[in-house]
């Protein structure tokens, strides 16, 4: 990417029409209501031949308290300081209004490069509001419509300029590709690492007020995602990329999650089918608690969640600095977890402090782990011996008296892992019996807590004889 570039104005302006234009896809949340977008999303826009980064930033309003409001407008004036260039948007058709001038006048001191834009511009109703842009002193006012795509070949021809200034940057910036392999230092175990250019996907989920944003920001070292003791603040799944503990990674964060009957505001509704998007986009799931409140119905339902899409997962339960009877707390967490969700058993549970730090290095070391897990494959070899013992031990059941034969497994999958075992009349084998090779499974190979998927298929089908009558040779043939 040649530059970065942050899309500011005030709310309702259509910051977040232009984000979703610009990068292709439906990535930012869009409602006639205003003050919809509260954090910063990133993303990778693409107009006509030009690659960059933009962000959508919340609306600025003049407020400077500790309010919610307040800290939307700091981190939009960090956005501000961060990106290269500033795209000012006005809304034509309601005209200049004072909060605009006061952005304008924050522009003019902090940001490094302004474009000016007057949206809402298609036909004649935005005529009035692009004449008094003139007043700002920021150069000519771009006419545009994010809505219906208006003016965006005008947009190009004034950012081209900015992607030949940092250019050399860029290059500088760029990740390494077609890099020549030694023979014998690739193995299977590399081909799973993290890279920069393919970063692990690790999306953290809970209830509202868990504390999900508190924790990247710990984890990031700066307030990049807006928290506060209200409930409900993030409403985008904001995806960020970091480097942690030098493991690349994409972490996303996702709004808070309650029992589908009390969600009734579109909004709201809006924001979690956002974040159940990320959950399907990561690679491990992060289940942050409250410690407080543990195990609770919707917690077991994110779990459950994890489970069907087949994701690795961690539990972290989080405000453990407010806890009094640590160990016996964690003694009960840990038989709760075990009897609630049999189907996770053994999955990395964690103790962590958004607001201290503390546990973070374990919490770390569980993801690489829950990752490693999922990405583990078995030689058929291993395999076979091991169903050989399984089914010494206890032999599969005789429906009709007619008993079912597995005659050999292999690994088909990973991500997670996924096993085929070709076997006799496989509709008729037992639930049972399936849980029992799959418990098998994580205790020898040590599988714990990532969801395995073990399919059984019949070698019927293969058989070029099915379904073939018996021809009986007729009498005459002979005489033929």
């Amino acid at each position: 990417m040649t530059f970065s570039l942050a899309i500011v104005g005030r709310p309702n302006v259509g910051k977040s029409t232009l984000f979703n234009r610009l990068v292709g896809k439906k990535q930012a949340l869009v409602d006639d209501q205003p003050g919809v977008t509260r954090d910063l999303r990133e993303g990778q826009a693409r107009l006509g031949d030009l690659r960059f980064t933009v962000f959508d930033t919340a609306g600025l309003e003049d407020v400077k308290d500790n309010s919610l409001e307040g800290r939307m407008r700091r981190l939009t004036e960090f956005a501000i300081d961060m990106v290269d260039v500033c795209l000012f948007m006005i809304d034509a058709r309601a005209g200049l209004t004072p909060t605009d001038e006061a952005l304008a006048e924050i522009l003019r001191k902090r940001a490094k490069h302004v474009i000016l834009v007057a949206n809402k511009t298609e036909g004649q109703a935005g005529e009035s509001g692009v004449i008094e842009a003139w007043s700002l002193g920021l150069d000519e006012p771009l006419r545009l419509s994010a809505e219906h795509g208006e003016g965006m070949g005008d947009l190009l021809s004034i950012l081209i300029p900015f992607a030949d200034t940092f250019a050399e940057r860029a290059a500088l910036e760029s990740v390494a590709v077609d890099v020549d392999v030694v023979d014998g230092a690739s193995t299977i175990s590399d081909e799973i690492q993290p890279t920069v250019s393919k970063p692990m996907q690790v999306a953290v989920v809970g209830r509202p007020n868990a504390g999900k944003s508190t924790l990247i920001n710990k984890i990031l070292g700066e307030d990049r995602l807006l928290t506060g003791p209200e409930a409900g603040i993030t409403r985008d799944a904001i995806s960020l990329k970091i480097i942690w503990n030098s493991t690349p990674m994409r972490m996303f964060d996702t709004a808070g999650m309650r029992k589908k009957a009390k969600v009734h505001e579109k909004l709201e509704k809006i924001s979690v089918g956002d974040g159940l998007r990320a959950v399907k986009f990561s690679e491990v799931l992060v289940i942050l608690l409250d410690a407080a409140t543990s195990f609770e119905q919707q917690d077991l339902r994110l779990a459950n969640l994890a489970e069907r899409e087949g994701r690795a997962v961690v539990v972290a339960v989080n405000k453990w600095d407010l806890e009094e009877e640590k160990q016996e707390k964690l003694k009960g967490l840990k038989e709760a977890f075990t009897r609630l969700l049999p189907q996770l058993r053994g999955a990395p549970l964690v103790s962590v402090s958004a607001k201290t730090g503390r546990g973070l290095d374990r919490l770390h070391s569980a993801i690489l782990k829950a990752h490693e897990v999922w990405n583990r494959r078995v030689t058929t070899a291993h395999l076979n011996r091991w169903l050989t013992s399984m089914l010494q031990a206890h032999p599969p059941p005789a429906p009709g008296g007619r008993r079912i034969k597995l005659r050999y497994m292999t690994q088909a999958k990973t991500r997670p892992p996924g096993f085929v075992i070709m076997c006799s009349n496989p509709n008729k084998l037992p639930e049972s019996y399936s849980r029992y090779l799959i418990n098998g499974l994580r205790e020898e190979f040590n599988m714990a807590g990532t969801p395995i998927r073990l399919y059984m298929r019949s070698q019927a089908d293969t058989n070029p004889y099915k379904g073939r009558k018996k021809s009986t040779p007729s009498k005459l043939k002979k005489h033929l």
